[in-house]
Protein backbone atom coordinates (compact mmCIF):
# COMPACT_ATOMS: atom_id res chain seq x y z
CA UNK A 1 0.00 0.00 0.00
CA UNK A 2 1.53 3.26 -1.07
CA UNK A 3 2.26 5.78 1.42
CA UNK A 4 0.40 8.76 2.64
CA UNK A 5 1.51 12.19 0.98
CA UNK A 6 2.66 14.37 4.23
CA UNK A 7 0.05 17.17 4.40
CA UNK A 8 3.15 19.41 4.54
CA UNK A 9 4.26 17.99 1.13
CA UNK A 10 0.83 19.65 -0.58
CA UNK A 11 1.33 23.39 -2.06
CA UNK A 12 -2.66 23.80 -1.55
CA UNK A 13 -2.53 22.75 2.13
CA UNK A 14 0.39 24.89 3.34
CA UNK A 15 2.31 27.01 0.85
CA UNK A 16 1.82 30.66 0.20
CA UNK A 17 -1.26 29.84 -1.44
CA UNK A 18 -2.42 33.88 -0.82
CA UNK A 19 1.04 34.84 -2.93
CA UNK A 20 -1.24 34.95 -6.38
CA UNK A 21 0.94 38.03 -7.71
CA UNK A 22 4.40 38.86 -6.64
CA UNK A 23 5.79 42.45 -5.84
CA UNK A 24 9.56 41.37 -6.77
CA UNK A 25 10.46 44.76 -5.05
CA UNK A 26 8.94 43.32 -1.69
CA UNK A 27 10.97 41.56 0.76
CA UNK A 28 8.29 39.64 2.17
CA UNK A 29 7.39 38.28 -1.36
CA UNK A 30 10.99 37.35 -2.38
CA UNK A 31 11.31 35.57 1.21
CA UNK A 32 8.32 33.62 0.35
CA UNK A 33 9.09 32.73 -3.30
CA UNK A 34 12.82 32.02 -2.28
CA UNK A 35 11.68 29.32 0.75
CA UNK A 36 9.06 27.68 -1.77
CA UNK A 37 11.46 27.12 -4.19
CA UNK A 38 13.78 25.55 -1.56
CA UNK A 39 10.38 23.66 0.03
CA UNK A 40 10.50 22.26 -3.84
CA UNK A 41 13.50 20.97 -3.66
CA UNK A 42 12.77 19.02 -0.51
CA UNK A 43 9.67 17.60 -2.40
CA UNK A 44 11.15 16.61 -5.12
CA UNK A 45 13.44 14.41 -3.24
CA UNK A 46 10.48 12.95 -1.17
CA UNK A 47 8.66 12.28 -4.96
CA UNK A 48 12.16 10.16 -5.55
CA UNK A 49 11.88 8.23 -2.64
CA UNK A 50 8.20 7.51 -2.52
CA UNK A 51 8.00 6.74 -6.12
CA UNK A 52 5.29 9.36 -6.99
CA UNK A 53 5.64 10.96 -10.45
CA UNK A 54 3.71 12.22 -13.46
CA UNK A 55 -0.08 13.66 -11.19
CA UNK A 56 1.04 12.49 -8.12
CA UNK A 57 3.86 14.19 -7.76
CA UNK A 58 3.73 17.08 -5.09
CA UNK A 59 7.06 19.25 -5.96
CA UNK A 60 5.45 20.93 -9.10
CA UNK A 61 2.84 22.90 -7.33
CA UNK A 62 5.87 25.06 -5.44
CA UNK A 63 7.82 26.31 -8.42
CA UNK A 64 4.82 26.29 -11.15
CA UNK A 65 2.94 28.10 -8.89
CA UNK A 66 5.31 31.37 -9.06
CA UNK A 67 6.24 30.75 -12.79
CA UNK A 68 9.38 28.64 -12.34
CA UNK A 69 10.68 25.55 -13.95
CA UNK A 70 13.24 23.01 -13.08
CA UNK A 71 16.46 23.00 -15.86
CA UNK A 72 18.76 21.31 -13.81
CA UNK A 73 18.12 18.92 -11.17
CA UNK A 74 21.45 18.53 -8.91
CA UNK A 75 21.89 14.58 -8.09
CA UNK A 76 24.09 13.19 -4.98
CA UNK A 77 26.46 10.96 -5.94
CA UNK A 78 27.06 9.38 -3.38
CA UNK A 79 23.27 8.37 -2.62
CA UNK A 80 21.69 9.23 -6.00
CA UNK A 81 19.62 11.95 -3.54
CA UNK A 82 17.99 15.51 -5.13
CA UNK A 83 20.05 17.75 -3.08
CA UNK A 84 19.63 21.05 -5.38
CA UNK A 85 17.66 22.97 -8.44
CA UNK A 86 18.58 25.05 -10.63
CA UNK A 87 14.74 27.43 -11.80
CA UNK A 88 14.72 28.93 -14.36
CA UNK A 89 11.53 32.33 -14.42
CA UNK A 90 9.41 31.10 -17.39
CA UNK A 91 6.40 33.56 -16.88
CA UNK A 92 3.69 33.03 -19.45
CA UNK A 93 3.94 35.31 -22.25
CA UNK A 94 0.84 38.10 -22.84
CA UNK A 95 -1.50 37.83 -25.33
CA UNK A 96 -1.06 39.66 -28.58
CA UNK A 97 -2.56 43.21 -28.65
CA UNK A 98 -2.93 43.07 -24.71
CA UNK A 99 -2.86 46.44 -23.30
CA UNK A 100 -1.21 45.87 -19.68
CA UNK A 101 2.01 43.64 -18.66
CA UNK A 102 1.78 41.20 -16.11
CA UNK A 103 3.36 42.10 -12.82
CA UNK A 104 5.63 39.01 -12.87
CA UNK A 105 7.10 40.50 -15.74
CA UNK A 106 9.01 42.93 -13.44
CA UNK A 107 12.80 43.32 -14.22
CA UNK A 108 13.48 42.72 -10.21
CA UNK A 109 12.14 39.16 -10.80
CA UNK A 110 15.48 37.01 -10.27
CA UNK A 111 16.61 34.59 -13.85
CA UNK A 112 17.84 32.06 -12.51
CA UNK A 113 17.18 30.20 -8.81
CA UNK A 114 19.41 28.20 -7.46
CA UNK A 115 18.36 25.63 -4.58
CA UNK A 116 19.48 23.60 -1.48
CA UNK A 117 17.52 21.62 1.00
CA UNK A 118 18.69 21.01 4.20
CA UNK A 119 19.20 17.59 6.18
CA UNK A 120 16.22 14.97 5.22
CA UNK A 121 15.49 12.60 8.35
CA UNK A 122 14.55 9.55 6.04
CA UNK A 123 16.88 6.34 5.67
CA UNK A 124 17.47 7.27 2.16
CA UNK A 125 19.51 10.40 3.01
CA UNK A 126 19.79 10.31 6.65
CA UNK A 127 23.64 8.99 6.38
CA UNK A 128 24.81 11.25 3.68
CA UNK A 129 23.12 14.23 4.72
CA UNK A 130 25.07 13.46 8.27
CA UNK A 131 28.07 13.14 7.09
CA UNK A 132 28.06 16.06 5.41
CA UNK A 133 26.85 17.85 8.13
CA UNK A 134 29.84 16.62 9.93
CA UNK A 135 31.91 18.33 7.01
CA UNK A 136 30.33 21.92 8.12
CA UNK A 137 32.03 21.02 11.22
CA UNK A 138 35.17 20.64 10.38
CA UNK A 139 35.10 23.42 7.67
CA UNK A 140 35.82 20.49 5.06
CA UNK A 141 32.08 21.37 2.52
CA UNK A 142 34.09 23.03 0.19
CA UNK A 143 35.76 19.36 -0.53
CA UNK A 144 32.34 17.46 -1.23
CA UNK A 145 30.69 16.58 -4.55
CA UNK A 146 27.73 18.49 -3.38
CA UNK A 147 29.66 21.86 -2.93
CA UNK A 148 31.50 21.48 -6.07
CA UNK A 149 28.46 20.55 -8.25
CA UNK A 150 26.48 23.55 -6.67
CA UNK A 151 29.43 25.62 -7.49
CA UNK A 152 29.85 24.72 -10.90
CA UNK A 153 26.11 25.51 -12.06
CA UNK A 154 26.65 28.87 -10.03
CA UNK A 155 29.71 29.69 -12.08
CA UNK A 156 28.30 28.39 -15.95
CA UNK A 157 25.48 30.65 -15.30
CA UNK A 158 27.73 33.42 -14.01
CA UNK A 159 30.19 33.55 -16.79
CA UNK A 160 27.50 32.82 -19.26
CA UNK A 161 24.26 35.17 -18.19
CA UNK A 162 26.11 37.48 -15.69
CA UNK A 163 25.16 37.29 -11.65
CA UNK A 164 22.66 40.35 -11.58
CA UNK A 165 19.51 38.28 -11.64
CA UNK A 166 20.66 34.76 -10.23
CA UNK A 167 19.45 33.76 -6.77
CA UNK A 168 21.08 31.65 -4.52
CA UNK A 169 18.80 29.78 -1.11
CA UNK A 170 19.06 26.86 1.11
CA UNK A 171 17.71 25.57 3.95
CA UNK A 172 19.94 24.33 6.90
CA UNK A 173 22.63 22.12 5.26
CA UNK A 174 21.29 23.55 2.22
CA UNK A 175 22.26 27.07 3.60
CA UNK A 176 25.55 26.06 4.33
CA UNK A 177 26.35 25.11 0.44
CA UNK A 178 25.27 28.25 -0.19
CA UNK A 179 27.29 30.66 1.28
CA UNK A 180 30.57 28.59 0.54
CA UNK A 181 29.52 29.28 -2.59
CA UNK A 182 28.19 32.86 -2.41
CA UNK A 183 31.60 34.20 -0.48
CA UNK A 184 33.62 31.96 -3.40
CA UNK A 185 32.29 34.55 -5.75
CA UNK A 186 32.05 37.62 -3.53
CA UNK A 187 36.01 36.79 -3.49
CA UNK A 188 35.97 37.47 -7.26
CA UNK A 189 34.03 40.68 -6.73
CA UNK A 190 30.58 38.63 -7.84
CA UNK A 191 27.89 38.88 -5.15
CA UNK A 192 25.33 36.83 -5.50
CA UNK A 193 21.52 37.90 -3.89
CA UNK A 194 21.41 35.12 -1.47
CA UNK A 195 18.60 33.58 1.05
CA UNK A 196 19.40 31.71 3.60
CA UNK A 197 17.26 30.32 6.00
CA UNK A 198 17.96 28.72 9.25
CA UNK A 199 21.86 28.68 9.10
CA UNK A 200 24.23 26.74 10.98
CA UNK A 201 26.40 28.84 13.38
CA UNK A 202 29.24 26.84 14.52
CA UNK A 203 29.34 27.66 17.67
CA UNK A 204 27.07 27.39 21.62
CA UNK A 205 23.78 28.96 21.57
CA UNK A 206 24.49 31.99 23.93
CA UNK A 207 21.66 33.39 21.99
CA UNK A 208 19.58 31.28 24.34
CA UNK A 209 20.86 32.66 27.87
CA UNK A 210 17.92 34.44 29.09
CA UNK A 211 20.00 36.61 31.62
CA UNK A 212 21.24 39.61 29.71
CA UNK A 213 24.44 40.48 31.81
CA UNK A 214 25.43 36.92 31.75
CA UNK A 215 24.90 36.39 27.96
CA UNK A 216 27.06 40.06 27.45
CA UNK A 217 29.76 39.23 29.86
CA UNK A 218 30.29 35.38 28.01
CA UNK A 219 30.74 37.59 24.43
CA UNK A 220 32.92 39.87 25.81
CA UNK A 221 34.95 37.19 27.35
CA UNK A 222 35.22 35.29 24.38
CA UNK A 223 35.63 38.22 22.40
CA UNK A 224 39.33 39.17 24.28
CA UNK A 225 40.04 35.63 24.43
CA UNK A 226 39.90 35.17 20.63
CA UNK A 227 41.74 38.74 19.90
CA UNK A 228 44.15 37.45 22.15
CA UNK A 229 44.77 34.26 20.57
CA UNK A 230 44.46 36.17 17.12
CA UNK A 231 47.63 38.51 18.17
CA UNK A 232 49.43 35.76 19.10
CA UNK A 233 48.88 34.29 15.87
CA UNK A 234 49.26 37.31 13.78
CA UNK A 235 50.60 34.92 10.48
CA UNK A 236 47.45 33.07 10.78
CA UNK A 237 45.13 35.41 11.13
CA UNK A 238 46.18 38.22 8.69
CA UNK A 239 45.07 35.21 6.32
CA UNK A 240 41.41 35.20 7.91
CA UNK A 241 41.26 38.78 8.36
CA UNK A 242 41.95 39.36 4.73
CA UNK A 243 39.47 37.11 3.51
CA UNK A 244 36.81 38.43 5.99
CA UNK A 245 37.58 41.97 4.26
CA UNK A 246 36.82 40.97 0.77
CA UNK A 247 33.62 39.91 1.49
CA UNK A 248 32.28 43.16 3.27
CA UNK A 249 29.94 43.80 -0.07
CA UNK A 250 27.99 40.73 0.19
CA UNK A 251 25.17 41.10 2.04
CA UNK A 252 23.30 38.29 2.29
CA UNK A 253 19.56 37.66 3.56
CA UNK A 254 19.38 35.43 6.73
CA UNK A 255 16.35 34.15 8.31
CA UNK A 256 17.02 32.90 11.65
CA UNK A 257 14.49 31.97 14.62
CA UNK A 258 15.08 33.07 17.77
CA UNK A 259 14.28 29.51 19.45
CA UNK A 260 16.33 27.59 16.86
CA UNK A 261 20.01 26.32 18.55
CA UNK A 262 21.62 25.95 15.24
CA UNK A 263 21.44 29.40 13.76
CA UNK A 264 19.99 31.94 16.27
CA UNK A 265 23.49 32.99 17.32
CA UNK A 266 23.97 34.72 14.18
CA UNK A 267 21.63 37.25 16.53
CA UNK A 268 24.52 37.48 18.84
CA UNK A 269 27.11 37.48 16.70
CA UNK A 270 26.44 41.30 14.88
CA UNK A 271 24.50 42.56 17.33
CA UNK A 272 27.96 41.60 19.55
CA UNK A 273 29.78 43.76 17.50
CA UNK A 274 27.89 46.95 18.15
CA UNK A 275 28.35 46.35 21.79
CA UNK A 276 32.09 45.66 21.89
CA UNK A 277 32.38 49.47 19.83
CA UNK A 278 29.82 50.79 22.57
CA UNK A 279 32.12 49.96 25.41
CA UNK A 280 35.56 51.20 23.79
CA UNK A 281 36.95 47.88 22.21
CA UNK A 282 35.95 48.31 18.68
CA UNK A 283 39.31 47.08 17.67
CA UNK A 284 38.61 43.54 20.04
CA UNK A 285 35.39 43.10 18.36
CA UNK A 286 36.51 43.62 15.01
CA UNK A 287 39.73 40.69 15.75
CA UNK A 288 37.13 38.46 17.36
CA UNK A 289 34.46 38.67 14.59
CA UNK A 290 37.39 37.37 11.98
CA UNK A 291 38.29 34.50 13.96
CA UNK A 292 37.61 31.74 15.72
CA UNK A 293 39.90 29.97 18.49
CA UNK A 294 39.53 26.81 17.12
CA UNK A 295 40.08 27.81 13.54
CA UNK A 296 43.36 29.68 14.37
CA UNK A 297 45.23 26.97 16.33
CA UNK A 298 43.83 24.61 13.44
CA UNK A 299 45.69 26.76 11.09
CA UNK A 300 49.13 26.35 13.38
CA UNK A 301 48.80 22.67 12.79
CA UNK A 302 48.64 22.61 9.20
CA UNK A 303 44.64 22.08 8.26
CA UNK A 304 43.80 25.86 7.05
CA UNK A 305 40.43 26.54 7.08
CA UNK A 306 37.88 29.42 6.40
CA UNK A 307 35.27 29.52 9.48
CA UNK A 308 31.88 29.09 7.35
CA UNK A 309 29.59 30.93 9.07
CA UNK A 310 31.45 34.43 9.73
CA UNK A 311 30.80 37.34 7.17
CA UNK A 312 30.92 40.93 7.72
CA UNK A 313 27.68 41.97 5.98
CA UNK A 314 24.14 40.96 6.17
CA UNK A 315 20.30 41.34 6.57
CA UNK A 316 19.56 39.64 9.91
CA UNK A 317 15.39 38.48 9.78
CA UNK A 318 14.70 37.40 12.60
CA UNK A 319 11.48 35.44 13.87
CA UNK A 320 10.24 36.15 17.39
CA UNK A 321 7.09 34.15 17.10
CA UNK A 322 6.93 31.26 19.68
CA UNK A 323 7.67 28.38 18.82
CA UNK A 324 6.58 24.86 20.36
CA UNK A 325 9.54 22.83 19.04
CA UNK A 326 13.14 22.29 17.12
CA UNK A 327 11.22 20.70 14.26
CA UNK A 328 8.91 24.14 14.18
CA UNK A 329 11.84 26.67 15.01
CA UNK A 330 14.30 25.01 12.42
CA UNK A 331 11.63 24.45 9.89
CA UNK A 332 11.35 25.70 6.44
CA UNK A 333 7.57 26.31 6.30
CA UNK A 334 7.68 29.18 9.10
CA UNK A 335 9.37 31.55 6.51
CA UNK A 336 6.36 31.80 3.93
CA UNK A 337 3.46 32.52 6.67
CA UNK A 338 2.29 35.94 6.20
CA UNK A 339 1.63 36.72 10.27
CA UNK A 340 5.63 36.49 11.22
CA UNK A 341 6.87 38.18 13.89
CA UNK A 342 9.77 39.63 12.02
CA UNK A 343 12.59 41.79 12.84
CA UNK A 344 15.00 42.84 10.19
CA UNK A 345 18.38 44.20 11.17
CA UNK A 346 20.80 45.41 8.51
CA UNK A 347 24.69 45.13 9.37
CA UNK A 348 27.01 47.10 6.72
CA UNK A 349 30.39 46.20 7.79
CA UNK A 350 33.41 48.80 6.96
CA UNK A 351 36.61 47.46 6.79
CA UNK A 352 38.22 51.17 8.29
Amino acid sequence: MAKMPSQRDLFEVSGPTYLTSVNWNCPNNQRSVAASLVQGVNVLERDRQQNRYGLEARAPAWYQHFHFIPIQILVDDADSSIFGVVYQFAPPVPLPGSSSVPDHYSLDAPTYVIAFRGTIAKKKTLSRDLGLDLHILKNGLENTTRFKAGYEALNYLVYTYGHQRIWLAGHSLGSAIAILMAKSMAKLTVYIKSFLFNPPFLSAPIERISHAKVKSGIRIANSYVTAGVASVLKKHSKRSNDCFDMLALWVPQLYVNHSDNICCEYIGYFEHRKKMEEIGAKGVGRMATKNTVRDLVMNVFGNESEPLHLFPSAVVNINWCNSPDFKTAHGIHQWWHQELNLDSRDYQYCNK
